[in-house]
């Protein structure tokens, strides 16, 4: 199967989860094309069956702001025709399956079919298809798909309330590989790797996020903070976003910025989630809850709040620990506990794990995708 997928290629869920579909999709033989304005950043080193083609977007001085959607559908159909193309599948409805909507049509004019899968997100149903200026498109575009999967069955029910879908929404979740995302199982190997952000008596405290507001990565500070003051432990901040800046001044503020340590962006996460004792995710939403998947994997469990789509993830008391939002004493005091009995926390890094492979592993998810397009192919 020819594959054509559009996501936008930085750091938040939607690009990571389309760029590691398509390499376990490339790794199961199919050939796969991505299509955005940059490359997605997880595709790290081309791999075999897999190709990018770049969107250019020219900007005139009628433009105020350069017509990106219209670039990529163009860009959609040229590929689609010179690679011969089964199908698309774009990741967050806005604009990328207006666009494609548009490709398939300009195609279908010249007498060749190629259908679409929308995948829904996040916040482009939660948030900014929900602004008026941009909910009918948005409608439009999920109803005009071939087909629509969404990533929990949260998502899923906003979808139909908020946007009056009628057409049939796949749930499909968010999905780990198990075989890259595992923990370190010498620890000896670890406790080495450990050095480099703390001590062999502190522990170490983990967040992995775009740094929106969203993300409340201030919570995250002043949990860690609580935590810092009961307990050695250090924490450590992967990604970058809008947010640094005050949670930098924050850490600085509450004289714990010499025990928080900021590495922004990095490509191979897989290599520090192994090292963390928990994840910290206290997040306002999460339609699914990908870092605290991942982590698991990883036998991390996570600390995060009872949202959107991650009850569907975390078992809470069972694979990590579950609050209200912005309940940071109880996070730190939950933090806290587990950190100080060291059998309970064991256990439950087991249980995480065991449930990344039995229920989010790859493997079984990407066939369920491949599956999905077979269904649509066969429409005819």
């Amino acid at each position: 199967m020819k594959i054509g997928i559009t996501c936008y290629p930085t750091y938040g869920g939607s690009g990571v989860v389309a760029t590691e579909l398509g390499i376990e999709l490339a790794g199961l033989g199919h050939e796969v094309h991505f299509i955005s304005y940059s490359q997605p950043f997880r595709l790290a080193g081309r791999k075999e069956g897999i190709f990018y083609h770049e969107v250019p977007v020219s900007s005139y001085p009628l433009f105020e702001f350069p017509p990106y959607d219209l670039a990529l559908a163009s860009r959609m159909a040229e590929v689609a025709e010179f690679c011969e193309l089964d199908l698309l599948h774009v990741h967050y409805a806005i604009p990328h399956s207006v666009s494609a909507l548009l490709a398939r049509q300009m195609l279908a004019a010249r007498g060749r079919r190629l259908p679409f899968v929308t995948t829904l997100h996040g916040t482009d149903i939660t948030l900014v298809g929900l602004d008026r200026g941009y909910l009918p498109i948005t409608r439009f575009g999920i109803q005009e798909s071939d087909g629509v999967t969404s990533i929990s069955e949260y998502l899923k029910q906003r979808t139909v309330e908020d946007f009056d879908v009628t057409r049939p929404i796949e749930v499909i979740p968010n999905f780990v590989n198990c075989d890259v995302y595992h923990p370190i199982d010498d620890e000896d190997l670890r406790a080495e790797a450990r050095l480099r952000f703390a001590q062999p008596d502190e522990k170490l405290l983990m967040h992995l996020s775009n740094f929106r507001p969203v993300k409340r990565v201030t919570d995250v500070v002043k949990i860690f903070a609580r935590i810092a003051h009961e307990m050695s432990a250090r924490l450590v901040l992967v990604g970058d976003g809008p947010e640094r800046s005050a949670v930098e001044w924050l850490a600085h503020d509450l004289g714990i910025h010499t025990r928080v340590q900021f590495l922004g962006k990095q490509d191979q996460v897989n290599k520090l989630l192994p090292l963390a004792d928990l994840l910290l995710m206290p997040s306002e939403q999460e339609s699914f809850g990908l870092a605290a998947l991942e982590a698991m994997a990883c036998c991390v469990p996570a600390v995060a709040t009872n949202v959107g789509g991650v009850p569907e993830l975390i078992d809470n008391g069972v694979t990590g620990l579950l609050y209200e939002v912005g309940d940071v004493d109880e996070m730190a005091a939950g933090a806290l506990e587990l950190l100080g009995d060291w059998a309970k926390l064991e256990v439950m890094r087991r249980s995480a794990r065991q449930t990344a492979k039995k229920h989010f592993c790859a493997s079984d998810i990407v066939k369920k995708y491949v599956e999905f397009y077979d269904t649509v192919l066969a429409k005819g």
